[in-house]
């Protein structure tokens, strides 16, 4: 009877598929359907840091690197490889929006986001953008689609920007981009 080797899913081993697989773009993670390996310590906090064993990674390139074999099934995140699934934390979206640009006004309008790990991701039909609000506070917290399933968080500053080239349409206040309108909040509940 011969013995196979056994190996544990760590970091490292997940950042040196991810290298090779991403050698020429994102790798193509909505293909790979390995078996559950089991839970690995990473966490992703509501502010975009990701941390490994309670530590916050350090390395931009690193969290970039991971950020590419993120996949998300349901409610559950898992960094994946073609032969490993491990599962991690999210606390609210994988990602952060930390900027955009707006292009154009009015129905003809484009806003390009840029997340904290790089992406660009024009905001549109393939990439909508929602507002949920926290239903004691009223709070809204703004997401926008950033590819198969996985969504940014939009931030604060980057909101109020956004609310300050909104536009109102059929009794909401919102955003053009791609051609879309994305409601934010009904006009009458907007501050006099």
């Amino acid at each position: 009877m011969s013995k196979e080797s056994i190996t544990t899913p760590s970091a490292e081993s997940l950042a040196e598929a991810a290298r090779q697989a991403g050698k020429k773009g994102l790798p193509p993670v909505h293909k790979w359907n390995p078996e559950f390996c089991g839970d690995l310590d990473m966490r992703i906090a509501r502010d975009g840091t990701w941390f490994y064993l309670g530590t916050p990674i350090g390395r931009p390139e690193l969290v970039r690197l991971f950020s590419t074999i993120l996949k998300r099934e349901g409610d559950k995140y898992f960094l994946v490889t073609p032969v490993e699934k491990v599962g991690i934390t999210v606390d609210d979206a994988p990602f952060v929006a930390v900027d955009f640009e707006a292009g154009g006004a009015g129905e003809a309008q484009n806003l390009l986001f840029e997340t904290n790990v790089g992406d660009k991701v024009l905001a549109g039909p393939d990439n909508p953008i929602r507002v949920e609000r926290d239903p004691e506070t009223g709070e809204p917290s703004p997401y926008v689609l950033v590819r198969d399933g996985l969504e940014a968080l939009i931030d604060r500053k980057s909101f109020y920007r956004l609310v300050e080239i909104g536009a109102r349409q059929d009794g909401w206040f919102g955003l053009w981009s791609g051609g879309d309108f994305f409601r934010i909040i009904p006009e009458d509940e907007l501050p006099e």
